[in-house]
């Protein structure tokens, strides 16, 4: 690998802020700094729940902008995002900001995809687990609108981005696999199911892999940051990028847990598990980096203590302290708040938190909790369940015997959460790197830069995130 340190820029959009990263790349060197962060969250319209596109993309080049200023020698800039959500454009304009996929819309969409084609035939062709706000549901009720007819191109978010920067109209494949418009067996575009359900091909472009150049900017951009940088694609599914920097040390006896807005709860394998038991227990099979499969369940994750702690500071007129309150929440005796299924599609969408946890209590004659400290508690214990269980089903359905957890993003900062996995798990917890994801955006671009040299590896990547990057050990209590 390179001696001297690189730099590259990544745009890592979540699902409450965005940020922009300069990363500096080197044999023994793996550092991010934090050039721009700004909010990111719904907007409610006349039409429903949307995201603020427009507004992410301005911020994004402000952020580039900053990133030059701070280090000129950038060579390239990678985006990731969360998965499912798209823009809809006809030539260059993009029609209305995208739906988020919190909008209660594609749930209609849900019964006109399963008259064509049920789940169980779903499954076989695509490998998705069922969440009802899937992008083949969501284009389902757009079609009923009738505003696909005016499309003539669905670019998923971190595409409908790069198109901006760079003119490309390509779909990165990590993030296409979560459409449910992608083979499962082969990784291409189902066109025989997009017939099936009305919709055009030629909506969809090119699919392209992590690493593949997209071109530099537009030469006005280029004028607006300060540099004409090369577009690279990256795992661009957030939870893509955030795999690559796992520092597994085995991945078959390793599980991993990208734990932030939702906890993505799963393994990395070969190739895909698509049998009646995977589907049953709504497990999915999206595309990793280099061919490699995510197969993992979706968990609520922090959503429900951050929805939660909103909730308590619109009604305070006060901030609360999130350690105070975790520390509060240590004290709580876990055998007196019972845990609640973190999976109940009641608590999807935003809204009073603790409410609709202390409904789900009470509809199962169990006891609400009476404090907001017993309330994070619940919450905590609830997900480390949540988490527990999910590592032993899927850890069943591939056959394997995992020994280690591996948490990544903002949970693995949450030590009651930590040690209580390790606790309902049985198994050995290893928290962190933290900045996973924009880790692993940071390393495919360096990758496509030849900084790790010819043929380099997935587990070349993560040697370099294992030597710089020192995980917290949680070790399983009675």
């Amino acid at each position: 690998m390179t001696e001297a340190p690189g730099a590259v820029a990544a745009v890592d959009l979540g699902a409450t802020s965005g940020r922009v990263i300069v990363g500096h790349v080197g044999r023994d060197t793996l550092r991010l700094e934090q050039v721009a962060r700004f909010a990111n969250g719904p907007l409610r319209l006349a039409s429903g729940l949307h995201w603020n596109l427009t507004g992410l993309y301005a911020h994004a080049l402000d952020g580039l902008a900053r990133a030059v200023r701070a280090e000129p020698g950038i060579a390239s800039v990678g985006i990731d995002s969360w998965a499912v959500d798209y823009a809809l454009l006809r030539g260059d304009r993009m029609l209305g900001e995208p739906f988020h996929y919190r909008d209660d819309r594609a749930m209609r969409g849900v019964e006109a995809v399963h008259a064509v084609r049920p789940f169980d035939e779903l499954y076989a062709r695509n490998g998705l687990q069922f969440l009802a706000f899937n992008t083949l549901y969501q284009l389902a009720e757009e079609r009923r609108d009738g505003l696909l007819d005016l499309a003539d191109t669905a670019l998923l978010v971190p595409d409908a981005l790069a198109f901006q920067l760079a003119g490309a109209r390509v779909a990165e494949r990590t993030n296409a696999s979560t459409t449910g418009l992608v083979r499962v067996a082969d990784g291409e575009w189902d066109t025989e199911l997009m017939a099936d359900l009305g919709l055009r091909a030629s909506l969809f472009p090119a699919l392209v892999d992590p690493g593949t150049s997209l071109g530099s900017l537009r030469p006005a951009l280029a004028d607006q940051v300060g540099a004409a940088l090369e577009v690279v694609a990256v795992g661009s599914h957030d939870t893509a990028s955030a795999v690559v920097a796992v520092p597994m040390a085995d991945p078959e006896t390793s599980a991993y847990i990208s734990c932030g807005t939702w906890g993505l709860v799963g393994l990395e394998l070969e190739s895909p598990v698509t049998t009646d038991a995977a589907r049953r227990a709504n497990v999915t099979n999206e595309g990793g980096v280099d061919g490699r499969v995510r197969f993992l369940h979706n968990v609520m994750g922090l959503w429900l203590l951050s929805e939660s702690v909103r909730r308590w500071e619109r009604e305070s007129g006060q901030p609360i302290d999130l350690p105070t309150l975790l520390a509060d929440a240590a004290e709580v005796p876990p055998a007196s708040v019972p845990v609640f299924d973190a999976n109940d599609p009641v608590f999807l969408a935003p809204g009073d938190m603790p409410e609709r946890i202390a409904r789900w209590y009470r509809e199962h004659d169990l006891a609400v909790p009476t404090t907001r400290a017993s309330f994070a508690r619940a919450i905590v214990e609830s997900l480390a369940d949540a988490f527990a269980r999910t590592v032993r089903t899927v850890a069943e359905l591939a056959g394997r015997r995992i020994e280690t957890i591996h948490v990544v993003g903002g949970g693995a900062l949450n030590t009651l959460l930590c040690q209580r996995t390790a606790d309902r798990s049985g198994l050995t917890v290893l928290a962190g790197p933290v900045e996973a994801t924009a880790i692993g955006n940071v390393l495919v671009q360096a990758r496509a830069q030849g900084w790790f040299g010819r043929d380099a590896t997935l587990e070349d990547l993560r040697a370099l995130v294992t030597r710089t990057h020192e995980p917290v050990r949680y070790l399983p209590r009675d």
